[in-house]
């Protein structure tokens, strides 16, 4: 016996446009960032990561190019160097603990290659350059947050 569909003709669906939804870094990075200067003390540091809540950020020279990122983990190595002396902290400069040689993802990189980045080198933020120049920051939380966002527009 032959099978019947019941399904009636379909018409032509001009509005089955494909959706491209947002997958590079620069629409998820932060843009307003805190920034910090290698002469800049790491109490002043600890204040502003309390007073934001933030938990680290881009060292920017006076020319304004990155040198480098300051960290609560760097922060810690303060704390624990104050503790091992028996001083209080000290008013001791950002450069003095601040990562130097610092990862930084292309702003035009998608959200799954930055995932990758992120487990590859264990970072908890990554600048975000373009042309050389500072324009974000990008957190493990922000491309979790893109990828739920992602889900969301794909299996509705």
């Amino acid at each position: 016996m032959a099978i019947k569909s019941f399904q009636g003709i379909r018409s032509k669906d001009s509005s089955n446009k494909e959706f491209i939804a947002p997958i590079l870094v620069e629409d998820y990075m932060t843009k307003k960032l805190i920034t910090f200067s290698p002469k800049q003390s790491i109490l002043e540091v600890m204040e502003a990561f309390a007073k934001h809540h933030i938990s680290g950020g881009p060292v920017m020279d006076k020319n304004g190019f990155l040198v480098g990122i300051i960290s609560e983990a760097d922060c810690m190595k303060q704390i624990s160097e104050s503790r091992y002396f028996n001083q209080p902290i000290l008013d001791k400069s950002v450069e003095r603990y601040m990562t130097k040689d610092v990862q930084t993802i292309p702003h035009d990189m998608s959200i799954f290659d930055a995932a990758g980045v992120f487990d590859k080198h264990k970072r908890r933020r990554l600048p975000v350059m373009k042309n050389d120049i500072l324009v974000g920051q990008i957190s493990r939380k922000d491309i979790v947050i893109a990828a739920l966002k992602l889900n969301a527009q794909n299996w509705k």
